[in-house]
């Protein structure tokens, strides 16, 4: 039984750092992100304005600010006290998730068909955008269902996606390590690999994180079956 308390208590406390450290990134790429484009001008851009198309700027503007709204929320939606204490709180926090990532992912798509930084990443802004938005439709459809543990599973996998523009910037700034290294390195290659690594390795992690969450709950039922 101590040995049961001991290793729960490790892995709430692993638990509690992760969260952490997942929240704060995402307070932190947001506020680098974000602000750029609530300026309303082009110039202070993240990413390379497509002259040939008009709106593709203000594309960026509707994807930024909702879907840095989502990343911030995301965190709080896997607090179990919040859950738990404040149900309609969370729900409420959940719609906002939902409205701000189906509005990130409309305004993907055309800034993804315009962007200037090649076909490959283009492709990969789509597969991430179909990805966000059937995540969040399954996961919606579970929760109507009132199957809450799929709908968390699907949630999980949902905001792995909407985490991408962490990892993607921590993938960015390691590739420009490299490159002044390894001089063949071009930017462009750069941020291609570094746009399919923050959707594959996030899918990857996530798909871990549900996993042994399975296996943890099952293991807990085991055990209470046996006392």
């Amino acid at each position: 039984m101590g040995v049961c308390m001991t290793t729960a208590s490790t892995m709430g406390r692993r638990r509690r750092t992760l969260w952490g450290l997942m929240a704060v990134s995402a307070i932190g790429i947001a506020a680098f992100a974000v602000p750029p484009y609530l300026s309303g001008d082009p110039a202070n851009s993240n990413l390379a304005i497509n002259p040939d198309a008009t709106l593709h700027f203000l594309s960026l503007v509707v994807h930024a600010v909702p879907s840095g709204l989502a990343l911030l929320i995301g965190p709080l939606q896997f607090l179990t006290p919040l859950r738990d204490r404040h149900p309609r709180l969370h729900r409420i926090a959940g719609r906002v998730y939902m409205v701000s990532v189906v509005c990130g992912s409309l305004a993907a798509l055309f800034a993804a068909t315009f962007s200037v930084s090649g076909f490959p990443a283009q492709v990969a802004f789509y597969v991430l955008t179909a990805a966000w938005l059937y995540s969040l439709v399954q996961a919606y459809r579970c929760i109507r269902r009132g199957e809450v543990r799929l709908h968390r599973i699907w949630m999980i996998r949902n905001y792995a996606l909407t985490f991408a523009a962490v990892t993607l910037r921590v993938y960015l700034v390691i590739g420009m390590v490299l490159s002044k290294q390894y001089t063949w390195l071009t930017f462009e290659d750069v941020y291609t690999a570094s746009v399919w690594a923050s959707i594959l390795i996030n899918v990857i992690v996530a798909e871990y994180v549900i996993v042994q969450g399975i296996v943890a709950s099952t293991a807990r039922r085991r055990r209470r079956e046996s006392a």
